[in-house]
């Protein structure tokens, strides 16, 4: 596979941010577009003002909304959209994708009805020939830094080693370096999961309930993800990497993060409604609480922290009556429910 050309599947902040870390690597990429008039505004301006304002669009992208364009002549594929939309993106691909193709998810979430995490969703629309050259790429990045290029890590993973080292052989560059795992769904669980944590912290933050409260919430965040993870087949190792903890920790204490933002804002006073109607960029982790409350009772695990993240923004329950509960919930051995 030394084709020079690569395609990324949605232009928000991450796969725009993608697209330039590949042009700069000599890569001419198909930058899928799904707004008409962003696809304009990146052809005319070279800046994804919506996205991603302030970075220049190499030369080497060509925005398209075209799927035929996008697929032509192309054999590996970054798939950038949220969950909610991954599998109709993935059908008006599938019968494009040729029969040596990479398909690399590079988002964050597991799908509402089915909760399965988005590779899953993937091979239940590729044909099997492809199933083995699925990977995804997770990790404590942020786009407006990555874009910056200041450094950063990050994780490719795929069942296949074969297909992760191509997929590390991609993205490294001197500021970004990449790390290889076989744990595919360890890998896209906690890049998901994580996102309902930082939620749980920004509104702890919002009440101002101080730096020993955010870092308990994260402490046993993790162990909530890894309980979770552990039930569904993911490796601990991962869950303690880059793309869990590592990922959990930035995103319950960045700035830049959309889902501590929001859960900020509902600290503060203000609902979910309201959030939503003022945000460009999906914050995946509103979804996801739905799929992490679902997925804790299918598999029976405990996760208070889940719990009443999901009775906050979905049963109108209050951030105050919510962290109080919290502080009362038994308390037993620190890693109960944690494979040994």
């Amino acid at each position: 596979m030394n084709n020079k050309k690569i395609s990324v599947i949605g232009a928000g902040s991450w796969g725009t941010t993608l697209a330039n870390l590949l042009a700069d690597k000599g890569y001419e990429v198909r930058l899928w577009v799904y707004e008409e008039e962003l696809c304009r505004i990146i052809k005319e301006e070279r800046e994804n003002t919506i996205y991603l304002p302030g970075f220049r669009i190499s030369e080497r992208i060509h925005p398209t909304t075209s799927i035929e364009e996008t697929a032509d002549g192309i054999d590996t594929f970054i798939m950038v959209v949220p969950s909610h939309a991954a599998r109709g993106i993935a059908t008006r691909f599938a019968s494009f994708l040729p029969p040596d193709a990479i398909v690399i998810n590079a988002a964050k979430g597991i799908e509402n009805q089915s909760l399965i995490t988005i590779s899953r969703v993937f091979r239940e629309i590729f044909p099997e020939r492809l199933h083995k050259r699925l990977a995804a790429i997770s990790g404590p990045t942020f786009a407006k830094e990555v874009s910056s290029k200041t450094p950063a890590a990050a994780v490719a993973a795929s069942e296949d080693i074969r297909i992760a080292e191509k997929v590390q052989e991609i993205f490294t560059t001197s500021y970004f370096r990449v790390f290889t795992n076989t744990d595919l769904i360890g890998v896209e669980l906690g890049g998901a999961l994580k996102n309902v944590i930082a939620i749980a912290a920004g509104i702890s933050d919002g009440l101002g309930f101080g730096y020993n409260a955010r870092a308990a919430l994260i402490t046993r965040g993790l162990v909530e993800m890894m309980r979770l993870g552990l039930s569904m087949g993911a490796s601990p190792q991962t869950l303690s990497g880059l793309s869990g903890l590592g990922d959990l920790v930035l995103t319950c204490t960045g700035d830049l993060s959309r889902n501590r933002t929001v859960g900020l804002k509902i600290g503060k006073g203000m609902k979910l409604d309201e959030i939503q109607k003022g945000m460009k960029m999906v914050a995946e982790g509103i979804r996801t609480v739905k799929s992490a409350h679902d997925l804790k009772g299918r598999h029976k695990v405990k996760g208070a922290i889940i719990d009443e993240t999901y009775a906050i923004l979905y049963e109108d329950k209050s951030p105050e009556k919510a962290l109080k509960d919290l502080m009362e919930v038994e308390i037993k051995d620190e890693f109960e429910g944690i494979i040994q």
